[in-house]
């Protein structure tokens, strides 16, 4: 296996037996977090059904950590599986982004937006 690039990480800011969570380097927004399984896995259909749940706990975690110190108006969750989705670290990791009013014109259709055209309905 090619170096992964998140199989090193320790410095998580909330973290349990299975899977830790990180802030992004390259966020979408302030306290965008990434949660990701500990032991390498390429994406979240390689994840047994109790790293999913493991996952799923950072998420929550995630969300009241974030509302506590940011306190953002709603949330995207999302996850890319394969380079034709986008995914860049073949890593399995899920994006917890925070979102602030006014952040972007029309946020109506959220992670339809990953296909521009296809956002508005």
């Amino acid at each position: 296996m090619k170096e992964c690039l998140f199989c090193d990480i320790t410095d998580f800011i909330l973290e349990n037996e299975l899977a830790g969570a990180f802030f992004d380097k390259y966020p979408v927004n302030e306290g965008h977090l990434l949660v990701i399984p500990k032991v390498h896995r390429q994406d979240f259909f390689e994840l047994s059904s109790e790293e999913k749940k493991a996952i799923d706990a950072l998420l929550i975690a995630g969300k009241a950590y974030l509302e506590e110190h940011y306190r953002p108006a709603g949330f995207n969750i999302g996850c890319n599986c394969g380079l034709a989705a986008g995914q860049s670290v073949m890593h399995c990791h899920i994006h917890l982004i925070p979102r602030y009013e006014g952040d972007m014109t029309e946020p109506k259709g959220g992670v339809r937006g990953v296909i521009p055209e296809k956002q508005s309905y």
